[in-house]
């Protein structure tokens, strides 16, 4: 019996310092891993924050290009008809949006739904617009119906969407 005790005390203490050290090297590499975690965060937060910001500046920047106002002001020529301005609006929506799809992977999918809804509305004002009008009336004919059913619309969705990409950019700073 006395050399059970013995044996128990050398074996305990030493299972009580091996234990302890266990814990120390478990709680080590924890505080090691949340370390690493952390720097990777940092890294990717500083390259991809000014990704973010040029998504953020390009989706402004389409939502200002397909907005009615600027739009038609851009468009439209001296000589075309109705029928060739639609054609020319309706395409050039069409391409602004397709140039920049690649931007909603830094935006959450609120926002990027507000930016498809906008398109959405823009094309389907273009297109009521352009029922009102023959298609072989001039162009400005167009222009007008555009400016005013652009007028009367109770929700500026292009303002909308504008206001949540940048709610979502200021998240960043």
């Amino acid at each position: 019996m006395e050399y059970l005790i013995q044996i128990l005390s050398i074996v305990l203490p030493a299972g009580l310092v091996i234990y302890g050290m266990f814990i120390i090297a478990v709680s080590f590499l924890k505080k090691e891993k949340e370390m690493k975690w952390l720097d990777i965060k940092t890294k990717n937060t500083e390259l991809l924050l000014p990704l973010r910001l040029q998504a953020g500046e390009r989706l402004c920047l389409l939502m200002e290009r397909i907005s009615p106002n600027n739009l038609v002001r851009r468009i439209n020529e001296p000589g075309f008809t109705a029928g060739e301005l639609h054609s020319r609006l309706v395409e050039e929506v069409r391409n602004e949006f397709n140039h920049n799809l690649s931007q909603q992977v830094y935006f959450s999918d609120d926002t990027w739904e507000s930016v498809r809804t906008a398109i959405e509305q823009t094309l389907s004002l273009i297109n009521r617009s352009y029922q009102q009008v023959d298609g072989n009336e001039k162009s400005l004919e167009l222009a007008k119906k555009i400016f005013q059913f652009a007028l009367e619309q109770e929700k500026d969705i292009i303002g909308l969407a504008l206001k949540r990409i940048k709610d979502e950019i200021r998240v960043y700073y």
